[in-house]
């Protein structure tokens, strides 16, 4: 059997001999995408002699170690560039954790914009909603547009609020808000082990996304573990010298470089397809893709915890207390609305663009590698790095945020004499430990990391009640919130790892349900904390002073 040219015919090859690559058919068959990416060869089986086989092998595997090295030096590139820029982000003397981890505050509007922007958009955008884009049409823009404005307008209601409470009282984690509100260590120490329980695993899928994508563009010359390793050694540079500060500046280059990217892309593939031309091709041939395909249910299920991302992830919450001024609030707001419409646009696309020239894939995430392959190298590189810059961005903001939510709301909640120095080193260990636990994770490739990860964006839901409490309810109890967590909690693992939808709608939404409820009910059956009002006109008036709220 010999498989070749860009149909993709299959032939039967039986009588010409023996295999010149000494592959056992079955063995082809049981690794369809592995030999399709060996054996691409464009002639006929009639004009290719074994010579002229050998010949195109040979080729082919010179183009794979050209591409291998092209794809390495762009990312040495964007590595040097980004280690210089993380590099120059140290501040000089003694640093403190607000410097660490807050930069500060003192980060201007753009930085803000673009780490906000770089640390929500992962590279889900350029994979995963080009796969579902691909797959569904315009649902999926509905789906991420939903999920945008949901930010904005949550951006609008809270951002203020973090910041005010943040620069007043000192705070520095998400977590820490919620105990210094509720008067309680335990509300702040369970909501950060929720959210190391559930983000490890999604950090993890973005290495497991820069493996599979380095392996997928090199066409095997570059490993899936290469991948993953060159992903963490990024990640962790980044982290390491500047914390936050560090982590800003490069999230700036690397948002620059996926909206570069992206336009580059779709630009050079509408001139592929005809320029003005591609509209009428796409209604011509894949009309059902530009239908609303989707269930509500289906909607709902997948849209709830996405639009309450921007409060109940900690890694984007911690970036409302960076700003320096309330300019640059407003600036960040803007910058990250602008950004994330024109991003969400450019890729669902690049999805449709997809669904027309490289039609018929059974996995919708290949999507993006497979129409990589139709675009110069040059280009092709330029938007690998811009994925992987993605997926790097979201994963040292989560790392940075949990290393400190594990020293700030585990260690010196219950360890009061811990001295900052103290903390902020252990706190920098935890980023290696980090960074090692999400490694192994993507090497063992694990069925369990799927569950984790889709139990991330719900599980992180049940946060919802007791965030909204702690700014908008008097009366709400830090029982209430340690209640309302772990039933929720509870409820959202439970029907996850089931695999259950009762009445049809998903764990997201039972999670939240339940989690609402228990943190209505208890506190209205226990005291609230003494200061609960005081909290709440201390930031009512500075809100009306600083913003006119």
């Amino acid at each position: 059997m010999i498989i070749f040219g860009r149909e993709r015919k299959i032939f039967d090859c039986s009588g010409f001999g023996p295999c010149p690559l000494q592959l056992d058919c079955s063995l082809l068959f049981s690794e369809r995408k592995r030999v399709l990416s060996v054996l691409d060869i464009d002639h006929p089986l009639h004009d290719c002699s074994w010579d002229r086989l050998y010949q195109k092998l040979g080729q082919k595997k010179g183009e794979d170690l050209m591409t291998a090295s092209l794809l390495m030096a762009s990312v040495g590139l964007w590595f040097v560039i980004g280690s210089y820029i993380s590099y120059s982000s140290r501040q000089r003397g003694k640093i403190d954790l607000a410097d660490y981890f807050l930069g500060s505050r003192r980060i201007n509007g753009f930085v803000s914009a673009m780490t906000y922007s770089a640390t929500t958009y992962s590279a889900f955008m350029m994979v995963g909603l080009v796969g579902l884009t691909y797959r569904y049409g315009v649902a999926a823009l509905g789906f991420e547009l939903t999920y945008l404005m949901g930010t904005v307008i949550l951006l609008v209601l809270f951002a203020p609020r973090y910041w005010i409470a943040g620069r007043k009282y000192d705070l520095i984690s998400p977590s820490e808000l919620l105990s210094f509100r509720y008067e309680n260590k335990s509300v702040g120490a369970l909501n950060s082990l929720l959210c190391i329980v559930m983000l490890i695993p999604y950090a993890s899928v973005q290495l497991i996304g820069a493996g599979y994508l380095v392996e997928t563009l090199s066409d095997g010359s570059l490993s899936y573990t290469t991948g993953t390793v060159i992903a963490a050694i990024v990640t962790f540079v980044f982290c390491w010298w500047a914390g936050l500060r560090s982590v800003a500046r490069t999230d700036a280059l690397q948002a620059v470089i996926m909206f570069v990217a992206s336009l580059m892309l779709v630009g050079y593939l509408a001139l592929k397809l005809g320029g003005g031309g591609f509209h009428r091709v796409l209604v011509a041939e894949r009309s059902d893709l530009l239908r609303l395909n989707w269930s509500p249910s289906f909607f709902v299920g997948l849209t709830l915890p996405w639009a309450f991302f921007a409060i109940t992830n900690p890694q984007v919450v911690q970036r409302l207390f960076i700003p320096k001024d309330c300019i640059s609030i407003r600036r960040m707001i803007v910058g990250f609305s602008y950004f994330g419409f024109f991003y969400t646009v450019i890729c669902c696309i690049l999805g449709l663009m997809a669904a027309l020239m490289v039609p018929g894939l059974d996995l919708p995430d290949n999507a993006m590698p497979m129409l990589l392959k139709e675009v110069p190298p040059a280009i092709s590189v330029v938007v690998f790095v811009s994925i992987l810059a993605a997926a790097v961005s979201t994963m040292n903001s989560i790392v940075l945020t949990l290393s400190n939510m594990f020293g700030r709301d585990l260690l010196k909640a219950y360890n009061p004499g811990l001295s900052e120095e103290r903390e902020l080193a252990i706190s920098k260990i935890i980023i290696v430990c980090l960074i090692a636990a999400c490694l192994l994770f993507s090497q063992l490739k694990l069925d369990l990391i799927v569950v984790l990860s889709s139990l991330a964006s719900g599980g992180l839901l049940v946060q919802l009640p007791s965030i909204i409490g702690a700014f908008f309810w008097k009366k709400s109890s830090a029982k209430g919130a340690v209640a309302s967590i772990l039933v929720g909690g509870i409820t959202v693992g439970f029907l996850t790892v089931a695999n259950l939808k009762p009445l049809g709608q998903w764990p997201a939404i039972w999670g939240l349900l339940t989690s609402s409820v228990a943190f209505v009910l208890i506190s209205k059956k226990t005291q609230p904390p003494k200061g609960a009002e005081s909290f709440l006109r201390e930031l009512k008036e500075d809100l009306t002073a600083k913003f006119g709220f």
